[in-house]
This record gives structure tokens, C-alpha cells and sequence, in this order.
């Protein structure tokens, strides 16, 4: 996998947001990724009170969903937490473990936003846009943006707007639970995001990708089971 580094990692906050907005411009929210074989996530988690990050990446084979590859990459923890920063915290950890792999996903699912940001660049525009491989950003809370009420069954969604556009969609991807935040990352369209999520979730609320890498990334592999779906 090629990996462009655009700029550095070791940046202040009106640095990092100076980035944000000139490289979201090169984001792009149409369709232009090739027939989907493997699908990947990719997940951060910490160690040793967040001075370590820890990052996984699982390649699962679509549409069957099955891991065919996964690894796991540690560096230290040089960004803070700040809402709307995740991307410089977490990306360098992230880049780590994709150069592991051995296959490249024709689609990756992030744990994160997409362009629902406020400047329209979230973590899976960043990842896409230094890997040129489509992403898509499935949150687990909201970020920014407004929507109507979401009906209670599974595959519903209604538009996530802020400030008069379309950012992505909240998305039903189980019956009766809480639901998704989907947005293109980059290199395809919110139609097209929000399916390949809910193919991605033939069972659970989260996509199979991100239940992969989140069990890898926080260490908790052996509780990768098929039961208690939420």
C-alpha cells in the first residue's frame, strides 16, 4: 500500500485545523473505487494511560465477511484529545499497521467521521486521502449536524445536514438500537456509503470490519463471539 505523508504529525491546533481546511478541498464524494474483494477496518486503542496508541487493521474478504489478514501497530501517544482532532491522534498509528499488511482493501471502514466535520475533513477523509483508497466514516455518536427522526427498523436512514448541506446520514444498521453516523472519507458517495455499511452488518450494530479491528486494537480478541448481538 503506498502511503503519501503530506505534512508532519507534530503540530499545533491552528496547525493542524490550517491543514484541515486546505486539504479538504482535495477530498473527493463521488463513487470511484473498483469491484469491492476486501473491505478492512481499521480501530485505536490505548495503552499505559494513553502514552502508547495501539492500532488495528482487520481485512475481512466481502461479501463474506471473513478475516483473512489483520495487524497491529504501537507508537507514542503525541497528540492530545480535542473533538474535531481526532485524525492527528490517531492516523500515524493507523498508517503504521496498514504498511503491515500484505493485502490492500478495495474499501476501508473507519471509526470515525468522514466529511461530517466541521471542516469537512474527519478521520477517514484524512486516511483516504494519504492512502488514495476509498474510506468511509461510521461513527458512533454524532459529531455535528441535524436530521429527522429515524424510524426503528433496520436499513432506515435519514440525511445529516449542517449548515444547509448534506454531510452524511444517520443510519438504523440493527432494528430497535441505536444507530450510526455514516459519511464518505473519501473517493465515494453517501448512497454508496450507506450501503456497503449496512452489507457490512449482517448481524450486529457495528460493521464486522469495525468489530474486528475494535477487539484487536483494544486487546480483546477472545471476545469476538457470536452472541449478544448490540
Amino acid at each position: 500500500m503506498e502511503i503519501y505523508q503530506r505534512h508532519s504529525w507534530t503540530l499545533s491546533v491552528e496547525e493542524a485545523t490550517a491543514i484541515q481546511n486546505q486539504l479538504s478541498r482535495e477530498i473527493i464524494t463521488s463513487d470511484q473505487l473498483s469491484e469491492v474483494n476486501y473491505v478492512a477496518g481499521v480501530d485505536v486503542g490505548f495503552e499505559e494511560n494513553y502514552a502508547i496508541s495501539r492500532a488495528a487493521v482487520a481485512v475481512l474478504s466481502f461479501p463474506e465477511l471473513q478475516l483473512i489478514e489483520q495487524a497491529i501497530a504501537r507508537r507514542p501517544t503525541t497528540f492530545p484529545y480535542i473533538p474535531g482532532f481526532l485524525s492527528f491522534r490517531e492516523v500515524p498509528v493507523v498508517l503504521d499497521a496498514l504498511s503491515q499488511i500484505k493485502i490492500t482493501p478495495d474499501l476501508i471502514l473507519c471509526d470515525g467521521q468522514g466529511i461530517a466535520h466541521p471542516r469537512r475533513f474527519g478521520l477517514a477523509s484524512h486516511l483516504g486521502l494519504l492512502i488514495t483508497v476509498p474510506t468511509i466514516g461510521v461513527a458512533k455518536s454524532r459529531l455535528i449536524g441535524q436530521h429527522e427522526e429515524l424510524p426503528p427498523q433496520k436499513g432506515n436512514w435519514q440525511p445529516l445536514r449542517h449548515r444547509g448541506e448534506v454531510i452524511g446520514a444517520v443510519v438504523r444498521s440493527r432494528t430497535g438500537v441505536k444507530p450510526l453516523y455514516v459519511s464518505p472519507g473519501h473517493r465515494i458517495s453517501l448512497p454508496t456509503a450507506i450501503d456497503y455499511v449496512l452489507r457490512c452488518t449482517p448481524k450486529y450494530r457495528l460493521p464486522e470490519t469495525t468489530r474486528w479491528a475494535d477487539k484487536l486494537a483494544s486487546n480483546r480478541i477472545g471476545s469476538l463471539r457470536p452472541s449478544s448481538p448490540n
